[in-house]
C-alpha cells in the first residue's frame, strides 16, 4: 500500500511540474558585456539541477578517494583478524584432539592477530609440552612474558607444565610469582600443592592441604594420604635429634597428633631416639581417641624396661583396655608381651594363648607363637618352645 501511494504521489508531482513548465513564461538572462545569454526558466532550473548532481558526484568521488587507504587497511585488518580467529579455533580443536603438531602450526598462524597472540602462544606451549619439547615450550612461554593481561594464565600454565615435567623448583618459583600477584583461587592452590609435593616441601604441603580442606576442595581420601606422606617424611627424617623432634611434635596441631598414622610415625621416631616414655604417652593419647591395631603394635614396641614402674603402668593400662575390648587379638598379644617382659609367666602365657585363639592375621599368629616360644625357653621347656618355633615359621610362610 505504501508503494502504491508513493507512485501516485510521484505521478501528481510529475503532472504538476509538466503543467507548470508549459505555462511558465519566465526567462533568465546572463549578461556580461558584450555577451548576453537568454535561457528559459525551465531550462535554467534543469541545468541547475544537473550541475548540482555533477558537483555532488565529484565531491563524493573525492571523499571516497581520500578514505580509500583507510578502508583498505581496515579490510586487511578485519581479514587478518578473521583468519587469526579461524586459526585459533583450529589450534584449540587440534589440541583437544591430540594433534599437537597441527595445533602448534595453527597457533603460529593465529599470531598474525595481535589480540590472539598471547592465547595462541599458550596453546602452542601446551602442544609442544605434550610432544616433550621442553625448550620450545619455554620459548613459547617467554614470548608472552610481558603480556600483563595474560600474566595469571601464563603462570598457571607454567606451574602445571613444570610440575608435569618433574621440575618442582622452577614450578615453585612460578608459584611464588603467582602468590605475589595476589592470586589465591582454588586451582592455583591445587597446583601449588602438587609443586610442593614434588619438591618434598612437606610443611607447605600440610598448610595447603588444610587450606583446601577448608574449601572442601580435596577428596577426604586424598587429603588423608597427603597428610600421611607429609607427616611420615617429617617425622622419619634422620636428621632429627631428640630436641628437634620434640620441637617438631609441638608444631603439629592437636587434632592431628591423635590420628593413628601420625601417632605411629611419631612413636617410632621417639622410640628410635630413646624417648620411650614420650613415645608411650603419644600412643596412649591416640588410643584413647581412636582405637587402631597399628597403635597397639606401636605400644607393644615401645615397652618400658623390665621392672620399671612405667612397664607396670603399661600392663595396668592394657588390662583396663582388655576389660573393655574382649576378643582383641592384638591387645591380648600386647598384654602377653608386656607380662613376658615383666616375667609374669602365668599371665603372659594366658594372654598369649588368648591371642592365638582370637588371631586372624598371620602376623599376629606368628608373633604370638614367637613370644610363647620365648616364654617356654625362659621356663626351660624346650619341647614346647620348639613346637611354637615351628608354628611361627609356618605362620611366616603364609
Amino acid at each position: 500500500m505504501r508503494i502504491f501511494l508513493t507512485v501516485v504521489a510521484l505521478f501528481f508531482v510529475a503532472i504538476g511540474l509538466a503543467v507548470g513548465a508549459r505555462f511558465d513564461p519566465g526567462n533568465v538572462v546572463f549578461f556580461y558585456p558584450p555577451t548576453r545569454v537568454d535561457l528559459s526558466l525551465n531550462l535554467f532550473l534543469l541545468l541547475a539541477v544537473l550541475l548540482f548532481l555533477v558537483l555532488h558526484f565529484v565531491w563524493n568521488a573525492i571523499n571516497t578517494t581520500r578514505e580509500l587507504p583507510g578502508k583498505v587497511a581496515a579490510y586487511r585488518r578485519e581479514k587478518r583478524e578473521r583468519e587469526g580467529n579461524r586459526a585459533l579455533r583450529e589450534a584449540l580443536k587440534a589440541l583437544f584432539e591430540g594433534r599437537f603438531g597441527h595445533a602448534e602450526r595453527a597457533a603460529k598462524r593465529a599470531l598474525d592477530s595481535p589480540d590472539n597472540a598471547g592465547l595462541a602462544a599458550l596453546i602452542a606451549a601446551r602442544a609442544v609440552h605434550r610432544m616433550r619439547q621442553s625448550e620450545r615450550r619455554d620459548l613459547w612461554l617467554s614470548a608472552i612474558q610481558d603480556d600483563i593481561p595474560l600474566k595469571t594464565a601464563r603462570l598457571m600454565t607454567t606451574i602445571e607444565l613444570l610440575v608435569d615435567d618433574h621440575q618442582p623448583e622452577l614450578a615453585l618459583a612460578a608459584v611464588k610469582e603467582l602468590n605475589a600477584s595476589g592470586t589465591r583461587h582454588i586451582h592455583a592452590l591445587r597446583l601449588a600443592l602438587k609443586a610442593n609435593q614434588r619438591a618434598r616441601n612437606w610443611t607447605e604441603v600440610l598448610r595447603l592441604v588444610r587450606s583446601l580442606d577448608n574449601h572442601n576442595a580435596l577428596h577426604p581420601a586424598l587429603s588423608r594420604r597427603l597428610r600421611e606422606l607429609a607427616y611420615h617424611d617429617l617425622l622419619q627424617d634422620r636428621n632429627h635429634d631428640a630436641e628437634s623432634i620434640r620441637n617438631l611434635w609441638q608444631t603439629i596441631p592437636a587434632t592431628d597428633r591423635v590420628k593413628s598414622y601420625v601417632a605411629v610415625c611419631a612413636a617410632d621416631t621417639f622410640h628410635t631416639r630413646g624417648l620411650h616414655d614420650e613415645a608411650r604417652a603419644i600412643v596412649e593419647k591416640a588410643l584413647n581417641a581412636e582405637w587402631d591395631d597399628k597403635l597397639i603394635r606401636a605400644y607393644r614396641k615401645s615397652a618400658a624396661a623390665e621392672g620399671s614402674p612405667a612397664l607396670l603402668a603399661q600392663i595396668e593400662c592394657c588390662e583396663k583396655w582388655s576389660a573393655e575390648r574382649a576378643g582383641d587379638a592384638e591387645l591380648a598379644l600386647t598384654l602377653g608381651t608386656l607380662c613376658l617382659k615383666q616375667k609374669l609367666w602365668g599371665k603372659a602365657q594366658r594372654h598369649l594363648e588368648q591371642a592365638l585363639a582370637d588371631a586372624i592375621e598371620p602376623s599376629t599368629l606368628r608373633d604370638a607363637h614367637l613370644k610363647l616360644a620365648q616364654l617356654h625357653e625362659a621356663l626351660e621347656q624346650p619341647v614346647q618352645a620348639a613346637a611354637h618355633y615351628r608354628q611361627c615359621a609356618q605362620a611366616s610362610i603364609l
